[in-house]
């Protein structure tokens, strides 16, 4: 079987700060998405769950660092959960745990961790007493058969998601990938939240603040400054954002970016175009 997948990289998380950089960045674990499905690969399903985790881990201070998205193969799955696991302190898993033949993640995961895939004694209780008699059917027994060693993940629904080590392996579906999110997230350890301050104008283009732009990250290593076009009506401008976990970093930051765009002859209006 093939080992393709879509990789999408994010800026590394701790960049080497200059001597004038007057905030150093703290520690803060890293996180790392696999998308799991072929649905999502042939354009037939729109992801909706990266956004949603990329800021809430951010503000539980566990910055995502990178996101895959690969196709429900068997070899795939085990060889990127084994390179991303290593790689970063937390990974979370969506989609492909649910009853059909293409829903392989939790088997993977299993092979991933050397571990037996075996019966969960408390969902298959669980399960076989929530469905009427020959309804928890050979399928749905796929759903209650996990890792040796998984610990559940509840979501209000009869089919957890679980975690293993550093992985965490939630459903696709949007709703329940929340619901089960939202019951690990106490359990998880992070670090400082990460903050956004942001300033727009409307008349600039990205070329004219480029270079200006390029100083200001310099000064400020330890964020991350993104410059984002934007077009409203027949308005059109560049709206700029600093990232990072220090507040007071961010606000410098933008404190400069304003008296950049006021350089340029154009006003600055704090935050991001409505």
């Amino acid at each position: 079987m093939g080992k393709s997948f879509l990789v999408l990289f994010f800026k590394k998380e701790h960049l080497p700060c200059s001597p004038c950089h007057r905030y150093p960045a703290p520690m803060n674990p890293t996180a790392c998405i696999v998308v799991i499905g072929n649905e999502v690969l042939s354009g037939r399903t729109q992801d909706a769950n990266v956004n949603y985790l990329a800021r809430r881990l951010g503000e539980l201070g566990i910055p995502l660092r990178e996101v895959r998205i690969i196709p429900d193969v068997a070899e795939t799955i085990i060889t990127t959960v084994n390179e991303v696991r290593a790689r970063f302190d937390q990974v979370f898993t969506t989609g492909g745990i649910g009853p059909t033949h293409d829903d392989i993640t939790s088997e993977c995961i299993a092979a991933a961790f050397g571990v037996p895939w075996e019966k969960q004694a408390v969902v298959w209780a669980r399960m076989e007493a929530y469905y009427p008699p020959g309804g928890f059917n050979a399928a749905r027994q796929r759903m209650a058969t996990m890792p040796r060693g998984a610990v559940l993940i509840d979501n209000g629904h009869i089919a957890p998601g679980f975690s293993i080590g550093n992985v965490h392996v939630m459903a696709g579906v949007p709703s329940i990938m929340r619901q089960m999110f939202e019951t690990l997230a106490p359990t998880l350890k992070g670090g400082v939240p990460v903050i956004s301050r942001s300033v727009h104008a409307t008349g600039v283009r990205e070329g004219d603040l480029a270079d200006g732009l390029t100083q200001v990250q310099a000064r400020y290593p330890a964020l991350d400054i993104g410059s984002y076009p934007y077009f409203r009506d027949q308005a059109s401008g560049v709206a700029i954002v600093a990232k990072g976990t220090d507040a007071a970093a961010a606000e410098a930051a933008i404190a400069e970016v304003t008296t950049l765009f006021a350089s340029l002859g154009t006003p600055a209006v704090p935050g991001e175009p409505g």
